[in-house]
């Protein structure tokens, strides 16, 4: 089922599978979403949970078992319940299920709030420890945007802005595992805070920066100032990537932790960026996208 929101200034439809943002347009109707074109990537924008990127082998240990999850967590794959939506906002619960227990066996439940307004798309997720013991997890946006968004533009007149100058070295993916190395990392700022975009910043798949001052971020034409710009308070970790087939789109990670590292065992408590609540708990995460 998909479920459209907006107002005057813009729109978003949001698919409950998944419950996954699928369009995302201004009063002019330009789509700023990647629409999942499977010759580059079929992905749009999927919601990473339990777990960011991939698993050692992919498959992890809790509480003494060992248990298979797939990259970026079951989330993505699952059918979320519609609890709520008006004019300009919906709202949506995926719990805990048999299902889900197979590959993370905790009680859940996670609802995400999508809110558009004056041209802004804030993603709000509340996550819930149900259970009875300690409930460990990792949460993240995956959002791809059109870029260049008109024929008249190259992917290289866009720029990547953050919002103070950054000196940031970026920890190196293996491109066969999907698991970081924190010892190998990749010169990308110094003092400085625009990139200037080129496929092959993505040659090792995403920049993941851990250390980050900014807060906020923008993605844009630098011939004429369109694109968006994400407010990714609250998220220790933010990965910008591209696929490595000269795909015309870039997203924008804002993560709560990050794939396996090449230093870390298989226990999913130890994972880096891991939130713990105790039973009874719950947590809250939010960013925004402003469309300029």
């Amino acid at each position: 089922m998909v479920i459209q929101i907006g107002d005057q200034t813009g729109s978003a439809q949001i698919d409950t599978m998944g419950a996954q943002l699928i369009s995302l347009k201004s009063v002019s109707v330009t789509e700023y979403l990647w629409q999942g074109n499977p010759a580059y990537w079929s992905g749009q924008a999927p919601l990473l949970f339990p777990m960011v990127g991939a698993l050692r082998n992919g498959k992890t240990m809790i509480d003494g078992k060992e248990y298979e999850m797939k990259r970026h967590g079951l989330a993505r794959k699952m059918e979320f319940s519609k609890l709520d939506s008006d004019t300009s906002s919906a709202a949506f619960s995926l719990r805990a299920s048999d299902e889900t227990k197979k590959q993370f066996p905790f009680d859940f439940d996670l609802t995400v709030i999508y809110r558009f307004h004056s041209s802004a798309l804030t993603t709000e997720f509340h996550v819930a420890n149900l259970g009875e013991k300690p409930m460990p997890y990792v949460l993240g946006g995956h959002p791809a945007f059109n870029c260049p968004l008109s024929k008249e533009e190259h992917f290289e007149d866009w720029m990547i802005e953050f919002e103070q100058n950054e000196t940031a070295e970026c920890p190196q993916i293996d491109l066969h595992t999907g698991m970081i190395s924190f010892h190998k990392r990749v010169p990308i700022l110094k003092n400085e805070k625009t990139i200037s975009l080129q496929h092959s910043l993505f040659d090792q798949d995403a920049l993941v920066f851990d250390s980050l001052k900014s807060k906020k971020v923008k993605l844009y034409s630098s011939k004429n100032g369109h694109g968006v710009e994400m407010d990714f308070a609250g998220f220790a970790y933010f990965g910008i990537w591209s696929a490595v087939n000269n795909a015309p789109f870039v997203a924008l990670e804002p993560w709560t932790g990050c794939a396996t590292a090449e230093d870390e065992d298989d226990d999913f408590y130890h994972k880096r960026g891991m939130t713990l609540l105790q039973p009874g708990q719950s947590a809250k995460h939010e960013f925004a996208i402003t469309l300029l």
